[in-house]
């Protein structure tokens, strides 16, 4: 029997039987926003994930609430500490503290290029956050969070074709209170954090909050005798709620936050031939050879990510008796300055990686819901979005890389070539290849407009049985532009010109080629032998050529415009089966935009490189490519089980969901490809509940179970990789825990929290290139599997006076995995991955007033 059937045919039993064992994050009691302390089952859990105030077990959507009191027991800090508590989302840090990819049953994407927005949706108090260096930060003083799976896109407005994250902040009170909190833990880790609420008058309440988070790095540059990946980030964020009657209701946002960091280290995965050419380049180890769980590096400068985010909003909510209008207005800034030693080893190959992001963005929605008596209720809203980004960015070559390039020519020719006899013999002024700050100077803009149309009509058939309707229209244009240039000298000279056919027939002569094969050769030098090598001599050379000279977007072929409209649609129905049990079954529609290309490895499309040659725009080297991906349409057909007792509460979902086009963004040792797969579909069980066995006791457990494939996926950066498993993705996922609180008789509270995630055993990336070919490449990548085993635990002991002494720990058993892999940048044969957090324990003093 497959684990399928096992855990869809345990689903069913347990749905159908008395929930002794029922298991769910999602329906854990209610937390007052005040208090740790444990409260009955009777209280029910308010969400706001259908963009009403209702009950979780009313809310025929697969969500899961992790309350404030959950964030405190399992010292969860930040949306990447969140995955453990739920098993469905994936969060996982990139090459910097900008970059941070969002995944929801599998589906996901987002990081590494400003021009692509996620497809997770992240909200902060119903503001949408469009990239991840506005999401990363630490969390704000939080009532709840909901993680919604599966398309979102009929009830908000961008982005939301994988699901949504929305994070609820606490109200300023009319009551005056705050709370304080100290944090000390290995390595040196120092979080403070603050808040205090109260009212200015009868009808004005505030609140104003502070965080600082640092911790030196649990990495060693022994190159450069320094701890890395260390963190460094504080905050501040102020509210003002104004009440003037009981109708009306205004409240307004400002929050500033900074990050200044050195992350991320990469570790050496497999040692190519190059490493003995870095190694011989720095008089000693440039790399630790294939030990990226030492957390020992080599790099020859250090990164830096520096990060400003900051921005403010307003809501207004205006109750008209059985209608209510809400407005929320926000504008963000964010200003991302990063720069990476990005060929991660002590040799100066890459001498910079620098990007210098801005990103401007205004929202406005406004919405209508009814509360009318009758059968019949509507929501009814609108959405407009406007975002400007500005990016500039650099790379240029080191000072070793004409040194490390010429050992490489010597290998490929057999000693017969060196950087110098190369440039002369194809006319290049001598010291001109590979030359130290020679490279690009890259200047992208895009400005992005979206408005939607959004609504849902419910409709009370009996007094147990609920349909709803959903739909939206979005239509969303983008405008954008491209200024690269390329003083890249080698990277500029086409080596299969008719101008080099002398040198290339000589190469082939020297090589052992009769004279009149050789010339043949020569003057076909795209021609493809018997053996399936390259009839040009020099096309081993073409790899060193990942600086081409490139073709500014707009131009006479290509407008730098796209516009992209969809109408996503849903239907539901909701049926009480008791006062305790519902059920649910869904079929809705997702949409995401196309998104854009903004890096150095944007090129012309295929379908538009024959007439940018015809109009006298062809450029040395220049090839297809993608300056953007076309839009993403997700499906999904879902039935879910809510049900919730005295002492415990479960939620199933069973789902089919796919994507169209999904927007791919591989990296392949010296660029990004950007493409979309025909489809991408994945079959899933989501399993999670509660159980209170005992007074003061109570467990959790969330499971995820999912069969993904690419159902259709031929233009991959591999080839035709349709019928395989993407990436990734775990079969199984779990999130398991335990809290006891016991009372003594003083009323002083003793709370043992503990929690365990796990993750199956999953191949980490799709395929690897620098290795001689697509096929080699997916045989490589199927040797790298993520298997994740996460034990944390707490125990605090809570005074009667408010304050809170404890003691945590996360990833007790320092489990040790790799969150991906990649090539090595420009160097072919080697391969550099991102290990994950080591052990982390400290002590918490916390004071609530």
């Amino acid at each position: 029997m497959t684990l399928r059937n096992i855990l869809l045919g345990a689903t069913v039993l347990c749905a159908a039987t008395t929930p002794a064992y029922a298991f769910a994050q999602d329906a854990a009691p209610a937390e007052p926003a005040t208090t740790n302390d444990v409260t009955d089952y009777g209280n029910d859990i308010i969400v706001t994930a259908s963009k009403r105030s209702q009950t979780l077990q009313d809310t025929p959507v697969a969500v899961s609430v992790t309350s404030a009191a959950q964030l405190e027991d399992a010292q969860i800090r930040d949306l990447i500490d969140l995955q453990t508590a739920v098993p469905s989302l994936r969060v996982s840090q990139l090459q910097s503290s900008a970059n941070t990819n969002f995944i929801i049953r599998g589906f996901g994407n987002g990081a590494n290029n400003a021009g692509i927005e996620p497809s997770v949706g992240v909200f902060i108090d119903g503001v949408y956050r469009s990239r991840s260096a506005a999401q990363i930060g630490d969390l704000p003083n939080v009532e709840r969070i909901e993680v919604l799976r599966g398309p979102q896109s009929t009830l908000f407005g961008k982005n939301a074709s994988a699901g949504v994250i929305s994070i609820v902040t606490q109200k300023p009170q009319f009551e005056f209170g705050g709370s304080a909190e100290v944090t000390y833990g290995n390595y040196d880790a120092i979080t403070v954090k603050g808040d205090v609420t109260g009212p200015i008058s009868d009808t004005i309440a505030f609140s104003i909050g502070g965080n600082y988070n640092r911790r030196d790095g649990y990495a060693q540059d022994l190159n450069l005798d320094t701890d890395v990946n260390d963190r460094n980030r504080w905050g501040v964020r102020g509210q003002l709620l104004f009440e003037p009657t009981d109708a009306l209701s205004i409240r307004l946002i400002g929050d500033y936050d900074k990050i200044d960091e050195n992350c991320c280290i990469a570790g050496n995965v497999i040692a190519g031939p190059t490493v003995a050419i870095t190694d011989f380049l720095v008089g000693g180890p440039s790399v630790d050879r294939e030990n990226p769980f030492s957390y020992n590096v080599y790099n020859n400068f250090l990164s830096t990510n520096r990060i400003e985010n900051y921005g403010g909003s307003a809501q207004i909510d205006y109750d008209l008796g059985n209608l209510a209008l809400t407005s929320i207005t926000a504008y963000r800034k964010v200003q991302a300055d990063t720069n990476q030693d990005s060929d991660f080893t002590a040799a100066d190959l890459i001498g910079e990686k620098s990007d210098n992001v801005g990103i401007d963005t205004f929202t406005q929605e406004i919405r209508l819901t009814s509360d009318f008596d009758g059968p019949l209720n509507f929501l009814l809203g609108g959405y407009y979005f406007n975002e400007k980004v500005k990016q500039q960015s650099a790379i240029k070559f080191g000072e070793d890389f004409r040194d490390y390039g010429d050992a490489l020519i010597r290998a490929a020719s057999g000693g017969g070539l060196n950087v110098a006899t190369l440039e002369g013999a194809l006319g290049a002024p001598s010291g001109s290849f590979f030359r130290a700050g020679t490279g690009m100077d890259e200047d992208y803009r895009m400005k992005n407009e979206a408005f939607s149309i959004f609504g849902t009509v419910d409709f009370e058939v009996t007094d147990r049985l609920t349909l709803t309707l959903g739909g939206n229209y979005t239509k969303d244009r983008k405008r954008f532009s491209a200024n690269v240039d390329s003083n890249d000298v080698f990277s500029s000279i086409d080596l299969d010109a008719p101008v080099y056919t002398p040198f290339r027939q000589l190469l082939l002569v020297n090589a052992g080629v009769d004279p009149a094969t050789a010339a043949f050769l020569a003057a076909n030098p795209t021609a493809t032998l018997p053996d399936g090598s390259s009839a040009n001599p020099l096309a081993g050379l073409k790899p060193f050529q990942f600086l081409p000279p490139f073709l500014d977007v707009p131009n006479e072929v290509e407008s730098g415009k796209t516009s992209d409209s969809d109408f996503s649609y849903s239907v539901r129905a909701a049926y009480e089966l008791t006062d305790t049990v519902n059920v649910y079954a869904t079929y809705g529609t997702g949409f995401k935009a196309s998104s854009i290309n903004l890096s150095r490895d944007s090129r012309p499309l295929a379908a538009d490189l024959p007439a940018i040659i015809a109009a006298g725009r062809g450029l040395p080297n220049l090839v297809a490519g993608s300056r953007y991906a076309a839009p993403e349409e997700s499906t999904v057909y879902e039935v879910g089980l809510k049900g919730q007792w005295d002492v415990a509460a479960v939620n199933i979902a069973v789902f089919k969901q796919s994507i169209k086009g999904f927007q791919s963004n591989v990296f392949t040792g010296t660029g990004f490809a950007l493409a979309n797969a025909g489809k991408q579909s994945t079959f899933g069980i989501e399993f999670d509940g509660s159980v209170r066995p005992v007074a003061g006791l109570n467990l959790t457990l969330a499971a995820t179970y999912l069969d993904a494939k690419y159902d259709s996926f031929v233009a991959s950066a591999f080839g035709d990789i349709s019928g395989t498993k993407p990436a990734g993705i775990p079969e199984l996922s779990m999130s398991m825990g335990a809290t006891y609180t016991h009372e003594f008789g003083s009323g002083i509270k003793a709370i043992a929290h503990v929690d365990y995630a796990y993750e199956s055993p999953t191949q980490i990336v799709e395929g690897l290139s620098g290795f001689g070919s697509d096929e080699q490449g997916l045989l490589i990548a199927k040797q790298f599997k993520r298997e994740v085993n996460s034990l944390n635990a707490s125990f605090t002991i809570r005074l009667t006076n408010g304050l809170d002494v404890g003691v945590w720990g996360r990833n007790l058993t320092n489990a040790q995995y790799l969150t991906t892999i990649f090539p090595a940048v420009a160097q072919s044969g080697s391969v550099s991955g991102y290990p994950s957090q080591p052990r982390t324990y400290g002590g918490t003093v916390r004071f609530k007033f």
